[in-house]
């Protein structure tokens, strides 16, 4: 049996991760991609698929 794991500490991770992502596109359009691997990361753990 599985048991069940609380995933809110990488949602908050993830809208950290989602809030600079949106900053670099805004501020330094060249270096947003920086920011890729830790959102999309954090956001496959936060819908648990890691």
């Amino acid at each position: 049996m599985e048991a069940n794991k609380s995933t809110a500490k990488y949602w908050v991770i993830f809208f950290f991760w989602l809030a600079v992502l949106i900053t670099l596109l805004v501020v330094y359009r060249e270096f947003f991609w920086l920011a890729l691997p830790g959102t999309v990361t954090y956001f496959a753990k936060a819908m648990d698929l890691m």
